[in-house]
């Protein structure tokens, strides 16, 4: 799979949020946060293939986490990510 390129991410006082820079006038009901674990994420798996493995590979590089609560953590982004439209299909 791979994150969606058209979006670009931009930080916003504390939060992060996707942006669709094609967009002439913002549709907020369009805007999506992210928090800063997700954000980070999303830098890090920009323009490349990735599954859930990666992420939870990531997860655990960065935190001190076990690799089963990383797969669960992944899964579970990953999920939010497809629902919210943030792959590409």
């Amino acid at each position: 799979m791979k994150l969606r390129q058209d979006l670009v991410l931009r930080k916003v006082g504390d939060d992060y949020i996707m942006v669709d820079p094609s967009q002439g006038m913002v549709d907020l009901s369009k805007v999506h946060t992210l928090n800063e674990t997700a954000a980070w994420l999303w830098e890090q798996l920009s323009g490349k293939e990735f599954d859930g493995d990666d992420v939870a590979d990531l997860l655990c590089d960065r935190y001190d986490v076990t690799h089963h609560q990383a797969n669960l953590d992944a899964i579970a982004l990953l999920e939010e990510f497809e629902k919210a439209g943030l792959l590409e299909a």
